[in-house]
């Protein structure tokens, strides 16, 4: 009997924190959701056509500024995003430009940039500012390191992915848009919920205060280096990351962790191997670990 009493009160404890959190993130995931699908659905075209517009105004170097924008604006996951890029390379655009686009777009979107207003107004000032400036230097170091010789390779990719928001109903192409969008990234919404009550029970603040406080740049070394196996899906690791930050987690750590999870997620991993060779794929990797180290860093010097 003793052990049901135990289980019950685990039970209550454990859905307390649940609800807590749940009511506390849904409507900014849904609201992230319905915005990424009308960006898809209704402006997606329009984003790639301002980058191809752009290497018709041929602003140099300072390109690399619009074309990390670009990326962040495009809804598109890893796998379409490098047929795009690949269309943009037949087309002559610069490989710095397409590496600032490409950058931005595996770190950010508009889904999850509006998503991650759960965590507060620095937050998603510093997710923002992150992914927008690890655009801009990952431009600016393919431009000085790769300017004579070529650092993608987009011979698998001939040609751009095919929509699948095709039904002349507008307001159809929306909803079954959203729909995949819920779909694909509502069971990871949940676990990211199961997975932050879980730690608000069970992990003791103080300790994880000393782990990822503040004071400590051990603390932005972990959140680099859990951010690889813990990230699977943005959404996901929202609730996660606001029961971190609840919990004495710096806002530096949590920086590095937003940039170096999404960055070096598997899936992402996977696809731009495809596209990079064995080099300078490893070249990603230490760039993606060296500007996630150094925006923690930074972000917890300036706060």
């Amino acid at each position: 009997m003793q052990i049901f009493e135990i289980l019950k009160r685990e039970l209550i404890y454990f859905w307390y924190y649940f609800s807590i959190q749940f009511e506390q993130i849904f409507l900014y995931w849904l609201t992230g959701m319905a915005i990424g699908s009308l960006i898809s659905v209704f402006a997606k075209n329009k984003i790639h056509a301002l980058f191809t517009a752009l290497n018709e105004k041929k602003p140099g170097i300072l390109g690399i500024i619009p074309a990390s924008l670009l990326g962040i604006a495009s809804p598109l996951c890893m796998y379409g995003t490098i047929p795009v890029a690949a269309s943009f390379s037949q087309k002559g655009m610069r490989e710095d430009w397409l590496a600032a686009f490409m950058m931005s777009s595996v770190l950010l979107n508009p889904q999850i940039l509006f998503y991650s207003a759960a965590l507060g107004a620095t937050a998603l000032a510093i997710r923002f500012a992150a992914c927008f400036l690890c655009g801009i230097t990952a431009g600016i170091v393919i431009r000085l390191c790769f300017r004579h010789k070529p650092f993608f390779n987009f011979s698998g990719f001939i040609n751009e992915s095919e929509s699948r928001d095709t039904d002349p109903n507008p307001l159809l192409r929306f909803l079954k848009n959203f729909g995949r969008n819920v779909k694909a990234t509502g069971l990871y919404f949940l676990i990211g919920i199961v997975l932050s009550a879980l730690f608000q029970r069970y992990v003791p603040a103080g300790a994880f205060a000393r782990l990822f406080g503040s004071a400590k740049g051990f603390g932005v070394l972990m959140a680099a280096t859990i951010g690889v196996p813990l990230y699977v899906c943005g959404g996901g690791t929202i609730p996660i990351i606001q029961s971190w930050l609840q919990r004495g987690m710096s806002m530096g750590a949590a920086a590095s962790f937003m940039v170096a999870g999404p960055a070096m997620k598997i899936t992402n991993l996977g696809a731009l191997k495809i596209v990079l060779g064995i080099k300078h794929f490893i070249f990603y990797l230490l760039f993606a670990v060296l500007f996630s180290l150094f925006c923690g860093l930074a972000v917890n010097a300036v706060l």
